[in-house]
């Protein structure tokens, strides 16, 4: 059962399936974009699905799953490509380049600001104390997130997506099994499976 909306528990779990009738515009998603890169110390990642999934509900826990899965596949870092395949979803091409300008423009300038500053005190002790106190956080924050992208596929239970979810993990976690290998048989599989429980299940429906 599905717990109301003045639950206490993750937002995930309150209303996953709910999103917003209105698309965001082109300075909506320029805005989120750059509040997320500003935020995300050690990785965007966190920031990027608790604004997209549980702040603006643009996207629902598996949509966004989905979307992360496919960015994977392109060239270049993730959270980039999902700048640019979230803002195209409800922009276009207009709504890709106002997200990624988002993303992108505001850490260069810092970046580089710091960069500056770290070529004259990288060697400073309290200065390196700082960035492994920060480099512990972001690992933190990055199994968290990892939790919650797994919530929803751990809620359906579904044998057969954790029977996969398994073995692409012990294939490149444990065996150390080059990725792109992995990969060539793991998603045509998941697509094969997909596409027989949705056919599976259109059958059901109309035989009811």
């Amino acid at each position: 059962m599905v717990a109301s909306d003045s639950s206490p528990l993750d937002p995930d779990l309150r209303r996953p399936d709910t999103v917003p009738a209105a698309p965001p515009g082109l300075f909506e998603l320029f805005l989120a974009f750059a509040k997320m890169s500003l935020a995300g110390f050690g990785g965007v990642l966190v920031w990027a699905r608790r604004a997209i999934v549980e702040q603006h509900r643009w996207m629902t826990p598996d949509q966004f799953n989905e979307a992360f899965a496919l960015c994977h596949f392109l060239p270049g870092p993730n959270i980039v490509n999902l700048s640019v395949v979230f803002g195209a979803r409800f922009r276009g091409i207009p709504g890709s380049i106002a997200a990624f300008l988002g993303l992108l423009g505001p850490p260069v300038l810092i970046v580089t600001t710091l960069a500056v500053i770290y070529s004259r005190y990288g060697e400073v002790p309290a200065l390196q104390r700082t960035l492994n106190g920060v480099s512990a956080a972001a690992v933190g924050l990055f199994v968290g997130v990892i939790y919650r992208m797994m919530t929803p596929l751990l809620k359906r239970r579904n044998p057969v997506e954790l029977s996969l979810l398994a073995a692409v993990f012990i294939a490149v976690g444990l065996f150390r099994f080059p990725l792109p290998w992995v990969l060539a048989i793991a998603v045509p599989l998941s697509i094969a499976v997909t596409y027989a429980a949705r056919m599976k299940a259109k059958k059901s429906e109309a035989a009811s």
